[in-house]
């Protein structure tokens, strides 16, 4: 708990509450901060979606390298799913808005999904 110093008029004999002027602290409960859930997310195979544009996506909206993307794609494509990263709830969420969104622009049926870590 951290006091804080809270001035009085030093010219009154008391205070409105009946207490005598002068200094005061009040204490303050220290807050925890908590840690936000992340969540996992993954792009699902598929049999139409090309392997060029999953790295694509993966370069675009993951920042992933060339080598990572070509990593992850292969790893969708050979075991159905594949991990492209672990954000809080927020960012998870607006990547896979972003992949949805694009896939859609290039008619293919590519899925993105999220799963609480």
């Amino acid at each position: 708990m951290k006091p804080i110093i809270q001035a009085t008029n030093e010219n009154d004999d008391s205070d409105e509450d009946g207490s005598q002027g002068g200094l005061g602290t009040i204490t303050r409960d220290k807050q925890e901060l908590k840690e936000p859930k992340m969540y996992k997310v993954l792009l699902l195979n598929d049999d139409y979606t090309t392997m060029d544009f999953v790295v694509a996506v993966l370069e675009s909206i993951f920042q992933k390298s060339p080598s990572d993307a070509t990593r992850i794609m292969l790893e969708v494509h050979q075991k159905g799913s594949g991990l492209c990263g672990v954000y809080p709830k927020e960012i998870a969420e607006a990547k896979v808005t972003a992949v949805e969104f694009r896939a859609q622009e290039e008619d293919f049926p590519l899925k993105c999904i999220m799963e609480e870590v």
